[in-house]
């Protein structure tokens, strides 16, 4: 699969372009040629990867809420998207419990405007919807959860993803069913990725920013919930599979208007101070820099979450490449860099891109 010759001079509408994962992915898609529109809240500091890059350059960027809906409407409808690509979210758990309504307007209401705006798109369009892997009902087990396990969600920011991919299902069977697909012609695809890590993520409270951030300052690195296990992955690996599922979706729409899983291998999923401790390795610090916190004064968080990608590979034809410990690598090295973060992101886009090229992947 040549992504470049599916991506090339596309129209690609892609929200949430100035998060971390969205600007990432907005380097990838102007590397492939794309035509971008991005819509998005402003980045909200200098070190904002968006800026870092100058994403204001690879892109149409419209600076608004998702929550806007005439607004958000009359964009999609003007652009003539070919793809959608919607990433805008609330993504924290811990902010999720200071802001549960904000964090379920944007996540649950924010969804449905896409979608309704979607509706009313008189072309041909291929959407691909981002949601996660806490969108399942967590019972604590060692088994894997399977795109046909039950939805739930202790905290806010769970519930809401949940019950945005309630939402999609009741778009695609009532507005999208595939069985009239001649008269919508409309694919709607959800993606639930794991855990996430990479270069230019500041976001409070996630363990590689506050790693990084103590770091940078000689700070003792504090780690919550150090034994919490979680399918961490570089964030170039989801972002492989979005590209990868809006490939299949806009090939085959009615086979692949579905759910899929995206996450490492099993032995890939690590405890949270293994992750730390392995950060410290790439950076070159003592492991003894770590403080183990008390997690009993903490909010509700997993203890235990692991993914079975195993449709993902059999439908798809995505599967990691990374390695847990090769991931840490990339983006530990992401954060040593002084400058040129832009030729750097774009260097690790095309490193990534060259060695799944070379095991036959793409």
């Amino acid at each position: 699969m040549e992504l470049g010759n599916i991506y090339k001079g596309k129209k690609i509408f892609l929200t949430g372009h100035t998060g971390f994962k969205g600007s990432w992915l907005l380097s990838w898609l102007h590397i492939l040629g794309a035509d971008i529109k991005g819509y998005s809240l402003p980045a909200d500091n200098d070190e904002n990867l968006f800026n870092l890059i100058q994403g204001h350059n690879l892109c149409n960027s419209v600076l608004a809420d998702i929550n806007d809906f005439n607004n958000l409407s009359k964009e999609i409808l003007s652009f003539e998207p070919d793809f959608i690509f919607h990433l805008a979210a609330q993504p924290l758990v811990r902010l999720s419990y200071n802001e549960p309504l904000k964090t379920f307007e944007t996540n649950v209401i924010g969804t449905a405007n896409v979608l309704e705006a979607v509706r009313h798109l008189q072309k041909p369009c291929s959407v691909i919807i981002i949601t996660t892997d806490k969108v399942y009902e967590n019972k604590e087990w060692i088994y894997p959860y399977r795109e046909t396990d039950r939805l739930g969600g202790y905290d806010p920011y769970s519930a809401s993803k949940a019950a945005a991919e309630i939402i999609i299902s009741s778009y695609r069977n009532s507005f999208f069913n595939t069985h009239n697909f001649d008269e919508h012609l409309k694919g709607i695809a959800v993606a639930r990725a794991g855990n996430v890590i990479g270069g230019g993520d500041w976001s409070k409270d996630r363990i590689i920013p506050d790693i990084i951030k103590a770091l940078r300052t000689d700070q003792e690195i504090v780690i919550r919930n150090p034994t919490s296990v979680r399918p961490w992955q570089h964030v170039l690996e989801p972002l492989c599979g979005y590209l990868m599922l809006g490939a299949k979706i806009d090939e085959n729409p009615t086979t692949y208007s579905n759910a899929y899983n995206f996450g490492p291998y099993l032995e890939d999923n690590i405890t949270v101070k293994e992750l730390a401790e392995l950060a410290l390795i790439s950076w070159g610090e003592a492991k003894s820099k770590i403080k183990l916190y008390d997690s009993y004064k903490q909010p509700h968080e997993a203890n235990l979450l692991r993914l079975d990608i195993s449709k993902t590979i059999n439908e798809i034809g995505w599967k990691p490449i990374y390695n847990s410990i090769k991931s840490i690598e990339e983006t530990i090295n992401w954060y040593k860099q002084e400058s040129n973060i832009r030729d750097f992101t774009f260097h690790q886009i095309k490193s990534y891109t060259n060695k799944i090229k070379s095991s036959n992947k793409l």
